[in-house]
């Protein structure tokens, strides 16, 4: 796709793509052909904070997906500050899990995805 220069912008998903190291190398291959970066989120906090990883350290970042701040998963959740998401400042992915509130929301099991045959 990139050779044939048939995308400008690339959405690896850093949860699926193989992490924060893989998805930087997807960033710059996408620099090479002049291709911008715009990480996919769609999991949830944890993956958002990994994703802000990658967003700072790459210079062809464009935008980043997202959708939950971390609300009722973080004891600090993210917040948009003028359009954007600071970086996190703590150590590891700067991000600290709240226990309390992701316990309340542990999968029972008793839910499976429809099945939907002809």
């Amino acid at each position: 796709m990139l050779e044939k220069q048939a995308c400008a912008i690339v959405q690896p998903d850093v949860s699926h793509a193989g992490g924060i190291l893989e998805t930087k190398k997807i960033a710059a291959m996408a620099e090479t052909y002049f291709a911008a970066i715009a990480p996919h989120c769609p999991l949830g906090p944890i993956a958002l904070a990994a994703c802000l990883q990658v967003d700072a350290c790459v210079p062809n970042f464009l935008c980043q997906e997202q959708v939950n701040l971390g609300d009722g998963y973080l004891k600090e959740p993210f917040k948009v500050v003028d359009g954007s998401v600071p970086l996190p400042t703590k150590p590891g992915l700067g991000i600290e899990l709240d226990d309390e509130a992701v316990a309340s929301k542990v999968f029972a099991g008793d839910w499976d995805t429809p099945a939907l045959r002809h």
